[in-house]
């Protein structure tokens, strides 16, 4: 049970004094779930993981449906990834050369994305989102992008209009430190709307490089696509000669074995992955067809570069990573089936206690809204109860279960989230609920 948070209320107001806000990135800082009790505002510091498991420096276990923030499929502190890591650490932890892993890893995941036919490794997903969007504009000879209100993709000036995840959470102006100039060049249209992305289009004939999409939105809740919703966002992007990139950084791996693309059966023409790649490890990727990936240096003028990019410590973990992933393909339909009772066990136990509640699931990935029906797009997920959603945060904390500490997160499960891990969840969830009255 996760009770006593003493040492973690000590590490964070120590930490306050040298780190902005006490933390590395603001979600982190728990403001998104805040209440009034002194205890119940600050957040968990972690001191181990294990399996499904977090364990904070008090003591206490807590089921985790973070799993940061989506990578640990295969849950926390994998044994072959661990021996990888280990193994390449006393080989070396930075070369800034090449190394015979980057390629056995690209050629992994190249084999579950059709669409990939090169690669390129780099150190983040924010990374990867702002690289492909200079290649699509250096392809296209086009400045403009589509982008969707409250879809993330980094935190790369371009991205910053309209933008979910912590931007959300924590109610900031939608590009502050971003010039208006460049801003001016991100166009938004809702989620699952074609005909705003078709009027984005006509109003800007022959200037937009690209659309960007989370084909199944994670950084404002899991929102799913509607029926025919990305098939119509590609035929869109065909006709006006834009190039669809798939934000794969979060669904990568953990929709499908071959991300939202291979579920959906739609291909982009640009992909980008994040840290699921680097089995958690700090990494990231984009890839594309041959031609596309060609007009990137050296083999074209497009620039891009980066010292860590392709770094040993990554690549073993990816490697061990998506090796068992593999192996695993048929794993998939149980985990996704696991996922969704998860969801819905959750909701229905909030209707249970009188309070409206729906629930989403796509593959490992799953949220439950405190509103009546499931949104489809930012306007319908800011309409859920947040303050209802504080209160049941803390109270399933309380009974060890680990929820993302905002309203606007997805949800993730791994492989060890077993039948038994699900069902004492479910009822923490009834207990929270009875006793938030």
């Amino acid at each position: 049970m996760g009770s006593t948070r003493t040492r973690s209320e000590q590490l964070f107001a120590s930490a306050s004094e040298v780190l902005v806000g006490g933390v590395n990135s603001p979600v982190r800082a728990f403001r998104g779930v805040a209440l009034d009790e002194p205890h119940k505002r600050s957040p968990l510091f972690i001191e181990r993981a294990e399996g499904p498991w977090l364990y904070d420096v008090d003591g206490n276990g807590y089921i985790d449906y973070v799993l940061s923030w989506g990578p640990m499929l295969l849950g926390h502190a994998d044994p072959k990834v661990i021996e990888a890591v280990s193994l390449q650490a006393r080989k070396g932890t930075s070369f800034g050369a090449p190394c015979g892993l980057e390629e056995q890893l690209a050629r992994l995941v190249i084999q579950a994305f059709p669409s990939v036919e090169k690669l390129r490794f780099v150190s983040s997903g924010t990374e990867a989102t702002m690289s492909a969007l200079r290649l699509a504009r250096g392809v296209t000879g086009r400045e403009k992008l589509i982008k969707c209100e409250g879809c993330y993709h980094g935190h790369g000036d371009s991205f910053l209009v309209k933008a979910g995840s912590g931007v959300a959470t924590l109610g900031l102006p939608d590009s502050p430190g971003v010039p208006a100039d460049l801003a001016r060049h991100t166009l938004t249209v809702p989620y699952n709307d074609l005909d705003a992305m078709r009027q984005a289009f006509e109003h800007n004939a022959g200037a937009v490089a690209a659309v960007f999409l989370e084909p199944v939105v994670g950084n404002m809740g899991c929102v799913p696509p509607d029926e025919g919703y990305l098939q119509g966002a590609r035929a869109l992007c065909d006709e006006f000669g834009a190039l669809l990139v798939f934000d794969e950084v979060m669904t990568g791996f953990r929709i499908s074995l071959g991300g939202a693309q291979a579920h959906y059966g739609v291909r982009p023409d640009i992909t980008t992955f994040g840290k699921v790649i680097g089995g958690g490890l700090p990494v990231g990727a984009f890839g594309a067809s041959r031609a596309v990936m060609g007009q990137l240096a050296p083999e074209g003028p497009i620039y891009q570069a980066g010292t860590l990019s392709g770094n040993p410590l990554a690549m073993a973990a990816g490697i061990a990573t998506i090796s068992q992933l593999l192996a695993r393909q048929d794993d998939y339909p149980v985990l996704a089936a696991r996922t969704r009772h998860l969801a819905e066990g959750i909701a229905a136990a909030a209707r249970d206690a009188g309070h409206p509640a729906s629930a989403t699931a796509v593959g490992s990935m799953f949220s439950v809204f405190l509103r009546a029906t499931a949104p489809r797009n930012w306007e319908e997920v800011k309409a859920s109860d947040a303050a209802t959603f504080r209160r049941f945060f803390w109270a399933m904390q309380e009974r060890g279960v680990y929820l993302a500490p905002s309203a606007f997160e997805a949800g993730f499960t791994s492989f060890l989230h077993t039948d038994a891990l699900v069902e004492q969840t479910l009822a923490a969830a009834r207990e929270s609920f009875a006793a938030m009255g």
